[in-house]
């Protein structure tokens, strides 16, 4: 949703106006650039001042914050119900996990209610990002139709379960 807003914000600034230059305060990051960039021009066009490109690019970076911090707390959530379920500490699936097994391996006989039990905690964040209006009930219902699926392959692949560093392994 938060890129939704930034990527509105940009497409404001080009429908104003367009042109080169650079605002020296911008995060540069993801796309900053080019934000940074349009927003400059529209500086030096006088379509908005400086305070208020500064504050579109405080707002993004807010945005991200705001994301990373929401993502950090469901991926905790996530954990907290793999090591209730499997009854090993984070710490153990995580060096088991860079030893190369699966959660499915790791999980043995209890595979079918990890899967349940992160399945239940997306669904629920599903349920919470409709409730925040992040989502539609289209897109909800959507999301939560494929859970169960997506929660199987990423139990089943191994490299991890989305945690930093893990990325890129071998999907089922």
């Amino acid at each position: 949703m938060k890129k939704k807003i930034v990527a509105a914000i940009a497409t404001a600034a080009v429908a104003l106006s367009l042109s080169g230059g650079a605002v020296a305060s911008a995060d540069d990051r993801k796309g900053g650039d080019k934000i940074t960039s349009l927003l400059s021009s529209l500086v030096s066009k006088g379509t908005i001042t400086q305070s208020q490109a500064d504050a579109i690019i405080q707002a993004a970076k807010d945005a991200r914050t705001a994301g990373k911090v929401a993502m950090d707390k469901d991926r905790a959530a996530i954990d907290a119900v793999v090591t209730s379920t499997l009854g090993i500490s984070l710490e153990a699936v995580k060096t088991r996990l860079k030893a190369g097994e699966t959660l499915a391996a790791i999980a043995g006989d209890k595979k079918a209610a990890l899967i349940t039990a992160i399945s239940a905690e997306i669904n629920k964040q599903i349920d919470a990002a409709l409730t925040a209006g992040k989502l539609t009930a289209a897109q909800a219902t959507s999301e939560k139709a494929k859970t169960t699926e997506r929660v199987t392959k990423m139990v089943e692949r191994v490299k991890g379960f989305g945690h930093k560093g893990n990325k890129g392994g071998a999907r089922a």
